[in-house]
């Protein structure tokens, strides 16, 4: 849980540096930190507060704890990352591809150990137990929106690297994310 929130939360502060979103929970308080300048981590915890109660009646209480766990360490990271690494200029294109990368991988990481990053993941993960339809395409749908509402925000080249890069984890996700591969307990 350890490495996969901090991968995660490195990806999202790449985004962050590049001015770029993603999809999810995590896209979503990164835009809302560029339209109201509140910083990521509040708009992180605070946003996932109402999954969690679905994460409590869906999934369990081992589940939500684990989540709940991930969302605090993601933000604190956020706060770790913000301090200690300090990014002066980065390409776009490489911000927004390598920090959804990352960010991909980390979530990989903390679905396979029975957690979520909260949101919209937490949907997808109930969708793919019920029904089969594996949680990176569902995720897909919902960080469309999340895109879209974007252009509102962010200039257009940011939304089109943005979208390029949540499909680019959302793939790490369906790729990789099936039931009966490694999970780690």
């Amino acid at each position: 849980m350890l490495t996969g929130t901090f991968v995660a939360s490195f990806g999202l502060y790449l985004l962050d540096a590049s001015e770029a979103v993603t999809g999810g929970t995590a896209g979503l308080s990164l835009l809302l930190g560029f339209a109201t300048g509140w910083p990521f981590p509040l708009l992180f915890a605070l946003i996932n507060v109402p999954f969690a109660v679905l994460a409590v009646w869906k999934r369990g209480w081992e589940f939500t704890l684990r989540t709940v766990i991930a969302i605090g360490l993601v933000s604190a990271f956020s706060v770790v990352h913000e301090n200690l690494f300090q990014i002066a200029a980065l390409n776009p294109v490489y911000g927004a591809l390598a920090g959804n990368l990352m960010a991909g991988v980390g979530l990989l990481i903390v679905f396979r150990h029975g957690g979520s990053l909260g949101g919209f993941n937490i949907i997808a993960l109930i969708v793919q137990d019920a029904t089969g339809f594996r949680a990176g395409w569902t995720l897909m749908i919902f960080d469309l929106a999340v895109v879209l509402a974007a252009l509102l925000v962010v200039p257009l080249p940011n939304v089109l690297l943005s979208a390029l890069g949540a499909v680019l984890l959302n793939l790490v996700l369906a790729l990789n994310h099936r039931p009966g591969r490694y999970i780690g307990r």
